[in-house]
């Protein structure tokens, strides 16, 4: 399979089974500020999660001096069923200029705020881990007043769970946390009975663990996660993912609107009312978590910078 060749989705002939209700819209910001984001990443040969991912809140964002670059190059070892980011097999040749291009492109937008994630490269001996780091250095050294929120894979190297996968992913952790970002966010996504459907490749077990390990490995560095609803969970299964996400010190936590960015795409099977995803929040609240953000348009990144 080639790195641009997509593969090909099991949702494409199913037909939207409703119009999106009148609670979903979003401004997508001024003009200008778009343009002005979307030339730099263009002129620096860079991806970010707001553009490829069609990130509702992007012009926001943009205006409050807040980004999310994808690391790693635009092609994903994995094919997660939500996901607008194109999956393959991606070049294994890594481009070293990579960090010092988003550094640069930091500074002149004068962002204050960047959250830094990646696609999944299952296919590198560190999962990718390097990435993250050589970035976070690269924009210390160009601008180190910025601060900086890690959003991760899983860093997982195989199919099963034994010690030495286990050994190995930690040791990826260690490098990420050892760079001292400003906040560790790994994604849950959705509930335990639908992990297998939506999210191939990651457990649901394996994403708590890894919360877990880096609140035990960084104390000082707060963690963070995030759910799409409207995938057909139920409410209980939503309130128990937020109690098993705090019994592993889970401190942040967004939830947000599933939006299905294609026909190829996994179906919406709910879209849930902004009264919703107030009182989830208010439960996400009275659970301990210290940041919650919670409302059909709400993303990882989103106010990220508020945390």
């Amino acid at each position: 399979m080639s790195t641009t060749q997509k593969r090909q989705s099991p949702y494409s002939h199913i037909l939207p089974n409703e119009r999106l209700p009148e609670w979903i819209n979003s401004s997508i910001g001024k003009a200008s500020e778009l343009e002005q984001v979307q030339n730099l990443v263009k002129k620096h040969q860079l991806h970010t999660i707001c553009e490829e991912g069609r990130c509702p809140n992007r012009g926001e964002c943009y205006a409050a001096g807040t980004a999310t670059f994808l690391l790693g190059g635009s092609i994903c070892t994995r094919s997660c069923a939500f996901c607008q980011v194109d999956k393959g097999s991606p070049s294994k040749v890594l481009d070293h200029q990579e960090a010092e291009r988003v550094a640069n492109a930091i500074k002149e937008l004068r962002l204050r705020y960047v959250v830094l994630t990646s696609v999944a490269r299952d296919d590198l001996p560190d999962h990718g881990a390097s990435i993250f780091t050589k970035t976070i250095q690269a924009i210390r050294n160009v601008v180190p007043e910025v601060a900086i929120e890690v959003l991760t894979p899983d860093f997982w190297g195989g199919s099963s769970s034994n010690e030495r996968l286990l050994a190995a992913q930690k040791e990826r952790l260690i490098q990420i946390l050892n760079a001292k970002p400003i906040c560790f966010n790994h994604n849950l996504e959705t509930v335990r009975r639908l992990q297998k459907k939506v999210r191939r490749g990651a457990t649901y077990s394996r994403s708590l663990n890894l919360l877990k390990m880096a609140r035990e490995i960084a104390p000082d560095i707060p963690t963070k996660s995030g759910l799409m609803l409207g995938l057909g969970e139920e409410r209980k299964e939503i309130i128990q993912t937020l109690k098993d996400l705090r019994a592993v010190d889970c401190q942040y936590i967004t939830l947000g609107q599933y939006l299905r960015p294609s026909l190829a795409h996994i179906p919406v099977q709910h879209y849930w009312h902004p009264q919703d995803f107030k009182e989830l929040g208010d439960i996400a609240n009275e659970l301990g978590f210290k940041k919650t953000n919670s409302g059909p348009l709400v993303r990882s990144s989103y106010h990220a910078e508020e945390s």
